[in-house]
């Protein structure tokens, strides 16, 4: 759980990082997990998740890729158990302010050595708008993640902007030129740290340049008597009670 501290630092800045919600023994277990699954996965079908906005080309080919995967619950049962961890579903209930979370989709995300590709800034507001923006996002992070690693980098207080308008529809991104990745505030973080974000808040990440894969899963939470503004970004998880009930 938050203390008043960090949530005082969470409602001003719109993120906190918090250290250590898992062992790093149990991060090393997850990052096998994915790794395993993205090899199964990858056997029968492409599973590169580059946005349009930040393909690079060399000759013609992609010069970075980022593995993923929707739904990781229905892959593996240590994800099933993962998501509905007090740990992190505790944290998500202080910072949504109810005693309910719902989850609206997660995501698995490797960002493989040497050309993992980055997220220009954003916003996640555009993909799957709700009427109270008690979004959240937890991006749990399965190994150390240093900024030549491809780190988040945040908008310290974006999210008291409201929504902005984003740009080429279909890959939502904000114009570089206001919102430069290289002002942003990197948040490093190490194995079993877990970054949490309103959906308000503008992030993005760099490219891993590191020797080593970036390995992380993005759970994306509401509050479930929070409607969506749009039906869109359905998926098959969606509504699937993490913590608490639903009082509707």
């Amino acid at each position: 759980m938050l203390n008043s501290e960090q949530l005082a630092f969470y409602r001003e800045n719109g993120y906190i990082l918090v250290k250590q919600v898992f062992s790093r023994e149990e991060a090393a277990t997850l990052r096998q997990e994915c790794h395993d699954l993205a090899q199964r996965l990858s056997a029968h079908k492409n599973i590169d998740a580059t946005w349009k906005s930040a393909r690079e080309t060399v000759s013609g080919a992609a010069a970075t890729q980022i593995l993923h995967c929707h739904d990781v619950q229905f892959q593996s049962a240590a994800f099933s158990r993962l998501i509905v961890d007090e740990r992190l579903t505790g944290i998500a209930a202080d910072i949504i302010g109810s005693p309910n979370v719902q989850l609206h989709h997660n995501k698995m995300f490797i960002k493989p050595p040497e050309k993992g590709s980055p997220f220009p800034m954003h916003q996640d507001h555009p993909f799957f708008p709700h009427d109270r923006h008690s979004m959240i996002a937890a991006i749990i992070h399965f190994d150390d993640a240093p900024l030549e690693k491809g780190c988040v980098c945040v908008v310290p207080g974006s999210h008291k902007l409201g929504p902005l308008p984003h740009l080429e529809e279909g890959s939502w991104h904000l114009s570089p030129e206001q919102y430069p990745m290289e002002t942003a505030t990197p948040c490093p973080a190490e194995a079993g740290d877990v970054l949490f974000f309103s959906y308000l808040t503008i992030h993005g990440s760099g490219i891993n340049t590191s020797n080593e894969a970036r390995t992380t899963l993005l759970v994306q939470m509401r509050d479930p008597q929070d409607p969506p503004s749009k039906q869109v970004h359905l998926s098959r998880g969606q509504g699937m009670l993490l913590r608490g009930v639903d009082p509707q």
